[in-house]
């Protein structure tokens, strides 16, 4: 049962990460939102590292620092389709893909769930798609925004699978290791493409884009340490479902706070998520 919580926890946080991320990208360049929220959350990893007890493993460090180039390259991907202005449709769609992969590479590896917990995954990703019927957002959706939305999708999913494997590696003993190697492998992979970004004229972050940036920084790293936490403690087929359910509060922000109209169908969707929760606890 913890391993769900801190699943449902991790997709919370990242949600509201996501949010962050995709409105300091409205106001400065994609990779510079990347790259410095990542370097601006490593104080507060350190604190994380000295704080929850673990043991040093190359394994996990190694797989940590895979699953951080995947996840910056999705995230580049990513918040540059959010900046596109429609995030009720392209977080939805991206979670969909993210959440499809490791559940195909748990079961594949053998996980055997159970029937009503992998019911309930499949209803968690089920919802994920209703969630994203995003009608009359405003913003234009055109097939370039879904092709990027998708892609960041398959680069998430691939995220996941690495983190679960440096968690399965070490047995859990490793801690929050993994996440030290994501996120020095991000800034070392995102520091010199934003040097030449920066060199050719990219938007710089200033004002609210530095608050929107540091707090997405923050959110995102928060998110993946509850999530490496939570594999050893589940199957990864039903933990990722779960931790896939971000765009609940990424949809949920847009609405409350940009206007975002929510359709029927997205709010059945909604229902179905809760749905999902109760199925994999059972």
């Amino acid at each position: 049962m913890i391993g769900l919580v801190l699943a449902a926890l991790s997709g919370l946080v990242w949600g509201v990460g996501d949010f962050s991320g995709g409105k300091a990208s409205q106001r400065a360049d994609s990779l510079l939102v990347v790259v410095l929220s990542k370097a601006a959350s490593i104080p507060l990893l350190a604190v994380y590292l000295l704080l929850i007890p673990s043991t040093f493993s190359g394994h996990a460090l190694a797989w940590g620092a895979a699953a951080g180039l995947l996840g910056t390259l999705g995230m580049i991907v990513f918040y540059r389709a959010l900046a596109g202005g429609a995030m009720a449709i392209v977080a939805p769609i991206s979670a969909v893909a993210s959440a499809l992969i490791p559940v195909v590479f748990g079961l594949a590896a053998g996980e055997r769930p159970g029937t009503l917990p992998l019911v309930g995954a499949a209803c968690a990703i089920a919802s994920i798609g209703l969630v994203s019927a995003a009608g009359g957002t405003g913003s234009k959706v055109t097939g370039k925004l879904l092709g990027l939305a998708m892609l960041s999708g398959v680069a998430f999913g691939l995220f996941f699978t690495c983190l679960a494997q440096a968690g399965n590696q070490s047995g859990g003993t490793a801690g929050l290791w993994p996440i030290a190697g994501a996120q020095g492998a991000a800034v070392v992979l995102g520091t010199p493409l934003l040097l030449h970004r920066l060199r050719r004229g990219a938007a710089r972050a200033t004002g609210s884009a530095r608050t929107w940036l540091l707090a997405a920084g923050v959110l995102d790293m928060s998110a993946n340490a509850l999530y490496v936490l939570a594999v050893p403690r589940g199957d990864l087929s039903i933990i990722a479902p779960i931790a896939s359910l971000y765009p609940v509060s990424t949809v949920l922000l847009a609405m409350l706070v940009d206007r975002e109209r929510l359709r029927p169908v997205q709010l059945a969707g909604l229902g179905l998520a809760a749905t999902a929760l109760v199925l994999v606890a059972s």
